[in-house]
């Protein structure tokens, strides 16, 4: 844990953001708050409640990749020239005069979702339902992958001293703390983890944590494996393949984890062969949760759900899990600095996104930084 201090930013470049248009076209120009405005302003000018934010550590997502790519995520779709990323941490500049509990130099990591806090999903604390929900990311909220961002205070967490890339990481882990709440992984649970990208890899790592045992992951891709193995010595890897039936492959995933099938099997890519894998891997009585996101239909293998009582069950994003994120990483329960295999500057960030999006890269996290200090 950095124990580096951080003075008041200084602001002195042009506020930039990363963009990508239903073209699929991605660029980083200007944007708003624009620098003029920033430096006139020492908060009076923002709404209240909310605080501006030097952005210094932003990781890529799949969907940010998605988004650019396919230009839609089910219903939600690009249609016009709109800014990527939500998974971010920084250092407050200013702040509305109302706000105190945040002032200029506070490290923090930004939870991106605005809620209506009216509806009933709101109040009864699933906010992550919020039928008004505004996610930052999410066409047409632009969001956080720029220089400078304005956020309402009560989404700031601080993070104290943690490093700037471990505050931005919270995001990824508050989708797996959600994932593992509800899914009600436990101790000396036989757990299958399914994807070995960054939300299959931190769930891994919760797994870990939880003391699940035994605990198998799959992935088409060998080299993700070998780093599951070197973060969890202990996870029995399959390398999926993909010629095979999903009762082949069950039957195979079972055999990996010494004839033990699983009670809950965590599926973190979306992708329809491998939520069939997972649903004839489970146990009788077993639960299927998909974390991932897929196509907006999708083929189930409906009889053997029903024959064998497996309880089919879905994740979207998160909700009260910031907290609980910040005392994982800072106690060192979770480390994810581990899984991050990039770093490009703010300017760099197409690069960036290509080498997120090229599978013979390597990557596994990338991460975006402006001129960082820890």
């Amino acid at each position: 844990m950095s124990t580096t201090t951080t003075t008041v930013e200084t602001i002195s470049k042009p506020n930039i953001g990363v963009y990508t248009n239903p073209e699929h076209k991605l660029w980083v120009e200007e944007t708003t708050p624009n620098i003029d405005s920033l430096k006139k302003s020492k908060g009076e000018d923002l709404p209240e409640g909310w605080v501006t934010v030097a952005i210094k550590s932003t990781g890529i997502c799949g969907s940010d990749i998605h988004f650019w790519h396919a230009g839609a995520i089910g219903p939600m779709v690009v249609t016009d020239n709109h800014i990527l990323g939500h998974e971010s941490a920084g250092v407050v500049i200013a702040t509305h005069p109302s706000v105190d509990h945040l002032q200029p130099g506070d490290r923090v990591a930004i939870e991106p979702g605005l809620i209506c806090n009216n509806c009933e999903q709101c109040l009864t604390g699933r906010y992550n339902g919020c039928e008004k929900m505004k996610f930052l990311s999410t066409p047409p909220i632009d969001g956080l992958l720029r220089r400078y961002v304005n956020h309402p205070a009560i989404w700031c967490h601080k993070i104290g001293s943690m490093s700037y890339e471990n505050g931005a990481l919270l995001e990824p882990l508050s989708v797996a703390l959600a994932g593992m709440e509800r899914s009600s992984v436990a101790l000396g649970d036989s757990v299958l983890i399914c994807g070995a990208g960054p939300i299959g890899l931190i769930t891994l790592l919760c797994c870990q944590a939880a003391g699940a045992c035994p605990i198998t992951i799959t992935d088409v891709d060998e080299g993700r494996l070998k780093v599951a193995s070197k973060i969890c010595p202990r996870a029995r890897t399959y390398k999926v393949n993909t010629s095979l039936s999903p009762a082949d492959a069950a039957a195979e995933i079972v055999k990996s984890a010494n004839g033990i099938r699983p009670r809950i099997a965590l599926e973190c890519t979306g992708v329809e062969s491998s939520v069939a894998n997972a649903i004839y891997s489970v146990k009788f009585g077993g639960k299927v949760f998909v974390i991932g996101v897929g196509k907006p239909d999708m083929n189930v293998p409906f009889m053997r759900l029903s024959t064998q009582e497996i309880d089919l069950q879905f994740q979207y994003r998160y909700s009260n899990t910031w907290p609980r994120a910040i005392r994982l990483v800072e106690d060192g329960v979770i480390d994810m600095k581990q899984l991050v295999t990039h770093r490009f500057d703010l300017e760099d960030a197409v690069k960036a996104f290509e080498t997120s999006g090229d599978i013979k890269s390597g990557a596994i996290k990338v991460m975006i930084q402006n001129e960082i200090d820890s």
